[in-house]
């Protein structure tokens, strides 16, 4: 072997240095993959806690648009609701219990309810809901009149930072009509459903 061919481990690993070759024993290798594991599960701890989440929809009162059992994916993040959203209420002032409702009216808008003719009005305009309830009409809840709120006929304001709700299935559906429930404060809105995930058969976007 000439001169010019022979290196000693020090110059090797001179060499190495140099060239920006990655060197390691099994030791090194153990912990990198355990680094890479626990950051990985901070990633999907954010992101099931920022960014959307997985619930199960528990009861009829959003039928026929959700459905017992139905397992929906829910966003959060930077959220702002709209009319029409269905949300996912961590609990309410009066209730301590997650519920799955449809924005109906937001802050700064006037809301009334005709019970008897089964309406709802925003802002003085009869709110078309056929999109989502076909002809379907908003029923007076199975309650006694000391549960539900009658509304005056001038309506009432969405106090600022609260959304009104309701359910799909009005005639069973507890929501702001009833006064444990009422006005919402947005900072109990667990988030958007925007997927159905499960069961398969009805896997697509939330109505």
């Amino acid at each position: 072997m000439s001169k010019k061919e022979k290196r000693s481990p020090a110059t090797e690993e001179v060499q190495a240095v140099r060239s920006g070759a990655i060197q390691g024993d099994g030791r090194l290798s153990s912990f990198e993959w355990v680094e890479s594991l626990i950051i990985a599960i901070i990633v999907v701890g954010i992101v099931f806690t920022f960014v959307f989440r997985i619930v199960t929809v528990s009861g009829s009162s959003m039928y026929p648009n959700l459905q017992h059992g139905d397992r929906l994916i829910v966003t959060s993040w930077f959220y702002t609701p709209q009319a029409g959203d269905i949300v996912v209420l961590k609990r309410t002032d009066g209730l301590n219990e997650p519920i799955v409702k449809r924005v109906i009216a937001t802050e700064g808008q006037n809301i009334y309810i005709d019970y008897d003719a089964g309406d709802v009005y925003v802002d003085g305009q009869i709110l078309d809901e056929t999109a989502y309830l076909g002809d379907t009409k908003t029923y007076r809840p199975m309650a006694s009149e000391e549960e539900i709120y009658e509304f005056p006929e001038e309506g009432l304001e969405v106090p600022e930072g609260c959304i009104f709700v309701l359910g799909d299935n009005r005639s069973v559906s507890k929501d702001s009509r009833y006064l444990d429930v009422y006005m919402v404060d947005e900072r109990h809105i667990l988030g958007k459903a925007q997927f159905i995930l499960f069961p398969f058969s009805r896997l697509g976007v939330v109505a």
